[in-house]
Order: structure tokens, then C-alpha cells, then sequence
């Protein structure tokens, strides 16, 4: 058995000989020296655009602070807005469960459906109407918003 372990084992070795003499010789695989510069270049290259980036970040990043400093009490505005609004889209939810609930049969449940949805229609409308005549331009905002679009 031994002897027919070790013929399997040396007609692996002979089958898998080119792979390995490879093997070695990549070892001492010389790189030209034109892999080399292009390989430096692009690596220069992508570092100077690394930096043109980080530059450019740091500009958007100035840009938003200005914004942003500028724009806090508005943005406290909508925030509250945007809570409130929420709020009286969960009190409806719950309240429309709740019919739902007294549905006393499919018909009326679907007549209770259509009715909250045609009131959560009518209420993003009047929102909508709101914020469209809410949509005049805050001193400034304008400027700095030009400034952030030119940056990007």
C-alpha cells in the first residue's frame, strides 16, 4: 500500500511540476520599468485629485456652516411644523381605527375608509396651500443656497 501511496503521490508531483517551477520563477519576475512609472503616476494622480477633493469638501463644508448658522431659526420653524403635522396625522390615525373599530359591517367599513382618506387628501392639500404661500424667501436664504449650489 505504501508503494501505491507513494506512485499516486509522485504522479501529483509530476502533473502539478509546471505550477510549481512557475510558482518559483514568479518570484524573480522582474517588473519593467514602465509598469513601475505607470504605476507611480497613477498613484500621483489619484493623490493630487484626493487633495483637489479634500479641498473641495472643505469649501461644501463652509458653504453648509453659513447655511446652516444662518438658517437655524427657520429650520427650528419647520422642525415644529413638521412635528405638529405628524401629530395630527397620528391623532387622525387613531381616530379613524376607532371608527373602524364601530364598523358594523364591510360596506360601512369601506365608507369610513374612503371618508379619512379623502380627510388625509384634503389636509396635505391645505398644508401644501400653506406652504406654498409660507414659500417666501427668507432674507438671505436665497444667497446662500446659490452659494452652496455653485460649490457643488
Amino acid at each position: 500500500m505504501t508503494t501505491d501511496t507513494n506512485s499516486v503521490l509522485n504522479s501529483v508531483k509530476e502533473a502539478f511540476a509546471p505550477v510549481t517551477d512557475a510558482l518559483k520563477n514568479l518570484q524573480n519576475l522582474e517588473v519593467p520599468e514602465a509598469a513601475r512609472d505607470f504605476v507611480k503616476k497613477t498613484a500621483g494622480t489619484a493623490k493630487e485629485r484626493a487633495a483637489d477633493l479634500h479641498a473641495g469638501t472643505e469649501k461644501v463644508t463652509d458653504a453648509i456652516e453659513t447655511a446652516v448658522a444662518g438658517s437655524v431659526s427657520e429650520a427650528a420653524k419647520i422642525s415644529r411644523n413638521i412635528q405638529q403635522a405628524i401629530y395630527q396625522d397620528t391623532e387622525a390615525f387613531f381616530a379613524g381605527i376607532d371608527k373602524l373599530a364601530s364598523a358594523k359591517s364591510l360596506n360601512e367599513a369601506v365608507q369610513i375608509q374612503s371618508g379619512q382618506v379623502h380627510h388625509r387628501i384634503s389636509r396635505q392639500a391645505r398644508r401644501r396651500r400653506c406652504e406654498d404661500r409660507a414659500g417666501q424667501p427668507v432674507q438671505g436664504r436665497d444667497l446662500r443656497q446659490d452659494r452652496l449650489i455653485a460649490l457643488l
